[in-house]
């Protein structure tokens, strides 16, 4: 944002320190009215024709946006991906303590991706991995959606799942 003298237009679109429109004007009929307010000329749209001017005072406004930016950030909810790996042969105590593990951090509204990795020849009988994918799917359909299906990336086979949102009552 130009502020005060970088500002370079022959005239401009002024509006005043309590938002009155005070009509196109020369800029240094501008600075003048600006510098005997002591505020500053601030250009709050460059691009219009004549440019927009507003008499603020810029320290004021910066700091005012940095809070705004910064309760803005701190209402935002960050969405973590957790991982869970499972085997293709995986026995059944083995499968339930994983499950837990996926509907703990789906409990937390996290996203999990589920990952299947084939060793050796396990890759052959992926359909064996999908079953166990599948399995887990089936398993948390009631705390989440299957954003990502089943699919193959080199040797591991991955499935992403999401919290569903809670409805508000």
């Amino acid at each position: 944002m130009l502020v005060n003298e970088a500002i370079r237009a022959r005239e401009v679109r002024l509006i005043g320190a309590n938002g009155d429109q005070l009509g196109v004007v020369p800029l240094r009929e501008a600075l003048r009215i600006a510098q005997e307010s002591d505020l500053d000329l601030v250009n709050v749209a460059p691009t219009a024709k004549p440019p927009v001017c507003r008499i603020m005072d810029f320290g004021k406004f910066k700091y005012e946006q940095s809070k705004k930016e910064k309760e803005a950030r701190k209402n935002q909810k960050i969405v973590e991906l957790k991982e869970v790996r499972f085997s293709s042969n995986i026995e059944e105590h083995d499968f339930q303590t994983k499950l837990r593990n996926v509907l703990k951090f789906l409990g937390e509204e996290h996203k999990v991706k589920c990952t299947i990795r084939f060793r050796g020849r396990e890759i052959t009988h992926s359909e064996i991995g999908q079953q166990v994918l599948e399995r887990v799917a089936a398993a948390c359909e009631q705390v989440a959606t299957v954003e990502r299906k089943p699919k193959i990336e080199g040797r591991s086979m991955i499935m992403i799942l999401a919290p569903t949102p809670k409805s508000e009552k």
